[in-house]
């Protein structure tokens, strides 16, 4: 077990900080929502959760677009050289096929949603006001292949986003290498 004292370990921005939580909460809660909704019957209250689920997914697209920008702006802190020479081959390895998974997904699952919303001739006005354009034409065949695509995508963004906790939780308290410290707010170390 390595002890590396948290002040050692270099920090994220504030703004990739608030990037990265603000999206979290989102993407669990929308991923919560999306199972609440698909389990209830034609209703009103289904009608209101599709398009909020609409809404948020469109809203997790755009910040993760400009987190991504952000990202090319500012570019993480490295890993601590300690840190990396104590860990496994395959734990960087994961670290990164992580990182980049979940990166891909965060578009990927949204933009799905959005075709199939499209090709199942149901378009997405955000927040009831702006009409966004359809991705594809309406195609009941194509909407129907493309709907499994969006739930397997989103079960796959959430078992990496657990992946990724179980990672923390071991650096946190196994490692106990202060690397969870890089992106609390505040003052750390």
């Amino acid at each position: 077990m390595q002890n590396i004292p948290p002040q050692t370990v270099a920090r994220y921005s504030g703004t990739a900080m608030a990037f990265h939580w603000v999206l979290a909460a989102a993407i669990v809660t929308v991923f919560g929502v999306g199972l609440y909704m698909t389990g209830l019957s034609f209703s009103p209250q289904r009608l209101k959760l599709y398009n909020w689920h609409k809404w948020a997914g469109m809203t997790i697209l755009a910040l993760s677009a400009l987190r991504v920008l952000w990202r090319f702006v500012q570019k993480p802190p490295a890993l601590p050289a300690r840190m990396l020479a104590t860990m496994p081959a395959w734990q960087r390895v994961a670290h990164h096929a992580v990182h980049f998974g979940l990166y891909a997904l965060f578009f990927a699952v949204p933009l799905i949603g959005w075709a199939y919303s499209s090709a199942a001739g149901f378009p997405i006005v955000l927040f009831g006001v702006l009409p966004l354009p359809d991705l594809v034409s309406a195609n009941k065949e194509l909407a129907e292949a493309i709907k499994p695509l969006h739930g397997w995508s989103a079960y796959a963004l959430a078992a990496l986003v657990v992946m990724h906790v179980a990672a923390v939780i071991k650096h946190q308290f196994i490692d106990r290498d202060g690397l969870l410290s890089r992106m609390l707010p505040g003052k750390q170390g």
